[in-house]
């Protein structure tokens, strides 16, 4: 706490977990301290239960979640189907949410500080908006991949930590540690469909109100 906040001045969260994951998990120590801001945008269209394991059963509070919507990653069976089915569950957070994503983007480019971005493992939800991100900075395609299957150098350790929590175990425990695996096909052709359909990041960006201020204030936050 002290390192974040004293010697590398955090001062942003940025939360894409769901409501219910939120709920589930509990307040962390960081929304306890008055100089972080915490910005909670999920990338999920809201309705329902749980989150990312028991997502169908019940409710959490007054809010009711629709299982397909809060756990994207469920019912996986037929391994070659993992790309289409991981492309569909990243273009739905632009479909489903783009006013979360373009929140967390000026969070970013507005802050005065150093910021987090997070959901649960930090690889899928967390993976696409720090792509867009650094497809505003003007970052080479090729080092957003890298960027993005970096995560998996530490797979073993994020999967251990999402073991020890009752909201995720179940998940993690019905797949082989391969499957949760950021292969850089996933992040390739997620540009690619943004190419294709909006004329890249930036061109998705752009129909969803991003400005040419938001983008200036953003690379002069990410490049500085």
């Amino acid at each position: 706490m002290e390192r974040l906040v004293g010697e590398i001045k955090l001062r942003d969260v940025i939360d894409l977990r769901s409501n219910a994951e939120v709920a589930l998990e509990g307040p962390g120590p960081l929304t306890r301290v008055p100089e972080v801001g915490i910005h909670h945008l999920t990338l999920f269209a809201e309705g329902g239960r749980y989150t990312d394991v028991e997502a169908d059963t019940g409710d959490v509070g007054n809010t009711r979640i629709e299982g397909d919507r809060v756990l994207p990653w469920q019912g996986r069976r037929e391994n070659d189907l993992a790309e289409v089915r991981v492309l569909g569950f990243y273009y739905a957070y632009l479909r489903d949410r783009p006013d979360s994503i373009l929140a967390a983007l000026r969070v970013l480019a507005q802050g005065e500080g150093a910021a987090i971005v997070h959901c649960a493992a930090g690889k899928d939800r967390t993976g696409v908006v720090s792509a867009l991100a650094l497809s505003v900075a003007g970052v080479t395609r090729e080092a957003i991949v890298a960027d993005y299957v970096a995560t998996g150098d530490r797979l073993e350790a994020i999967l251990g930590r999402l073991r020890r929590s009752d909201t995720y175990r179940a998940d993690m425990d019905s797949r082989p540690a391969e499957s949760h695996m950021p292969r850089p096909e996933f992040m390739e052709n997620f540009l690619r469909v943004l190419d294709y359909r909006h004329q890249g990041p930036l061109g998705w960006l752009g129909e969803h109100g991003w400005t040419d201020e938001d983008a200036t204030a953003l690379r002069s936050r990410l490049l500085d």
